[in-house]
């Protein structure tokens, strides 16, 4: 019986035993050097140490695409000014006149050195890093030594945020002891705080499983240090999440029947619920939860659409009754996208649209908790998000059917199932920008592409001349040598296909995501058992990190496992 299967607890415990370091702090701030300068209006300023270190964030970002955003501008010059002296307050008014470059020029020298020290300096800090993580990236769960997964916490910076977040440029602030709750078991070593610091609180919880918890300042949301993918817990998990989305196939066909009869039904709330959850089902949204007004970016999910997100076209393109999507997702992606629906839930659209404003709720009558409470009714443990992972589950599946052709090569075989990932993302709406580098990339392989044809067709030359000579000798030597040219002529072919393959693979896939499904919504099992039926080294589709978080899988799934 492997790791994956050992004894169960009772409901909602997850642990019996929890002893860990807490968590790994990052260090203070280093002062600047005297001769790195910042200038305001064209004279070099002296800021005080907390105005410095906020200094350095923007400074280092100074070549990134958020630093010529107005909103990230604006959000960072509010903050900034916020944590100034008065003295500093009084001089520095526009973000115009600040000169951080001669920082800038600090930090990018700073990197580029760490980047060309020798060896044995490398391994050195190499060694540190192992050091810390050897003290702190590990905790004791039930008598199994387990890895922790972020035991660090975040240092502070200007906040980020995914597309365009209405909060980027913002302070993130550095976290303190004093703003750490820690739980642990009671009877384990309760870890320290750093010297003369305290916790907030400590916690002897065993029905959650994170170690340690803060709030960070920016959306006011909990951030937690986990347990790594790759421990018994997780790997436990991610299991189970899949044996739910499985279980869901069995009674897909109930479900679709019975949100089909409700679309005709005498409650106006039932159709709204019914229509909604055609659209998690069919176009895989995510469900929508309600937030705190001005909290977050103006985000949305299904339950939360509103009128002026969706446009209604009896014809178009050819297609008939066709739903347009424009929204702002999760992490503020756009959702885009024509679909062509079914006759009774475009009529039951029009009739939910009827006199209401851009502004107004598409389904005023439905929240996530109702549609959820219903979802559990027909299936235990079904939520919105199963039907995600359901759909790009079982998409994976019928598409690496589809796709692979048992006479191809590695490469080729590679080829569809990044196409079947791609199929997956593309449901998913897992998007990201084009690389920075994508362009010289593409160059450089369409460079390599030309140099090969040049090379194939040389040695088709080779090969003709090769076999002229033959014609006329007819002698064994010559014979060798046609089949030596042969053989070059063949594995440059090979190459060359190889190369095309490659960069046929990067252009289709140059604004999709496959990370994301890879990680969350992919049953791995789907892809180890397809790896070893058609003989594809795993480590060809996961990286270490990824085998280690799908070992669960790699150890259970043989070539016939049907998802």
């Amino acid at each position: 019986c492997s790791r994956w299967e050992e004894e169960k607890k009772e409901d909602g415990v997850k642990w019996m035993q929890l002893e860990h370091r807490g968590p790994y702090f990052v260090p203070p701030y280093e002062p600047l050097p005297k001769d790195v300068q910042f200038y305001y209006d064209g004279k070099p300023l002296k800021l005080s140490l907390a105005t410095e270190e906020i200094a350095t964030f923007y400074a280092k970002m100074l070549d990134h695409e958020y630093t010529t955003k107005e909103i990230f501008q604006n959000n960072f010059f509010h903050d900034w000014r916020k944590e100034m002296t008065s003295e500093e307050q009084e001089i520095i008014k526009d973000l115009d006149k600040c000169d951080f470059g001669e920082i800038h020029k600090y930090f990018v020298d700073k990197n580029e050195a760490r980047k060309a020290l020798p060896k044995e300096e490398k391994q050195k800090l190499k060694e540190e890093a192992d050091k810390i993580q050897e003290e702190y990236g590990y905790c004791i769960l039930d008598g199994h030594r387990e890895k922790i997964g972020n035991f660090k916490t975040e240092p502070p910076g200007l906040f980020r945020g995914r597309g365009e977040h209405p909060k980027m440029g913002m302070l993130k602030k550095r976290i303190m002891p004093e703003d750490v709750i820690i739980n642990c078991s009671k009877d384990s070593k309760i870890p320290e705080p750093p010297e003369g610091h305290k916790w907030k609180e400590v916690r002897f919880d065993n029905t959650v499983t994170w170690l340690a918890s803060w709030t960070e300042n920016i959306q006011n949301t909990l951030k937690y240090i986990m347990l790594n993918p790759s421990s018994k817990l997780k790997g436990e998990k991610d299991w189970q999440k899949y044996e739910v989305a499985r279980r869901l196939k069995d009674v897909v066909h109930t479900i679709r029947a019975q949100y089909r009869k409700d679309w005709k039904s005498k409650e106006i709330k039932k159709r709204q619920r019914a229509v909604a959850l055609y659209f998690i089902d069919k176009l895989a949204l995510r469900a929508g939860n309600e937030k705190e007004e001005g909290e977050t970016a103006d985000t949305v999910g299904c339950c939360s659409l509103r009128v002026e997100h969706i446009q209604l076209h009896p014809q178009l393109d050819g297609q008939e009754h066709v739903v347009e999507f424009d929204f702002l997702g999760k992490d503020s992606i756009r959702y885009y996208n024509k679909v062509s629906v079914e006759k009774p839930v475009f009529k039951n659209l029009q009739l939910f649209m009827k006199n209401k404003d851009p502004g107004d709720d598409l389904f005023e009558h439905l929240n996530t908790t109702f549609l959820n409470k219903h979802l559990q009714d027909l299936m235990d443990g079904l939520t919105a998000k199963v039907f995600r992972t359901y759909n790009a589950s079982i998409t994976l599946q019928e598409q690496l059917k589809a796709l692979t052709n048992p006479e191809d090569n590695v490469a080729g075989k590679l080829l569809s199932y990044n196409r079947a990932n791609r199929a997956v993302a593309i449901l998913c709406n897992h998007q990201r920008s084009i690389p920075k580098t994508f362009a010289r990339s593409m160059q450089v392989l369409q460079e390599k592409i030309d140099t090969k044809k040049k090379q194939v067709e040389e040695a088709q030359e080779e090969v003709k001349k090769a076999e002229d000579e033959f014609k006329d000798t007819k002698d064994a030597k010559a014979e060798v040598n046609v089949e030596k040219k042969k053989k070059l002529l063949k594995r440059l072919e090979e190459q060359l296909a190889r190369m095309n393959i490659q960069a046929t693979d990067k252009e289709e896939n140059k604004q999709i995501a496959l990370g994301t499904s890879k990680l969350n919504y992919l049953d791995p099992r789907i892809t180890v058992a397809w790896c070893k039926k058609f003989g594809i080294p795993i480590e060809k589709i996961y990286n270490k990190t990824q085998r280690e978080k799908f070992a669960w899988a790699i150890d259970m799934a043989g070539e016939d496992f049907e998802f």
